[in-house]
């Protein structure tokens, strides 16, 4: 079963809750998806402790109901 990219953005302004969330299906297949998110709570984090939070934001999902999920994460401009 696919993942709908309302729910993916659900999941992430669940976690982070002040996340600005952009999506785009890739593929049209809802299987392959490009995200763009910037949080305040990415203030001071590496991109990989960015990428981590939003992956355990997504709460097990990747490799299961969301196959590809290429992430772009910031911190807002100050």
């Amino acid at each position: 079963m696919a993942m709908d990219a309302r729910e993916i953005e659900a999941l992430i302004k669940a976690a982070l809750p002040d996340a600005r969330v952009e999506i785009r299906d890739l593929a049209g297949d809802g299987d392959h998806y490009a995200a763009v998110v910037v949080s305040s709570k990415f203030a001071g984090k590496t991109r990989v402790q960015q990428h981590q939070m939003v992956y355990e934001a997504l709460k097990g999902s990747m490799g299961g109901q969301l196959h590809a999920l290429a992430l772009q994460t910031a911190a807002p401009d100050a």
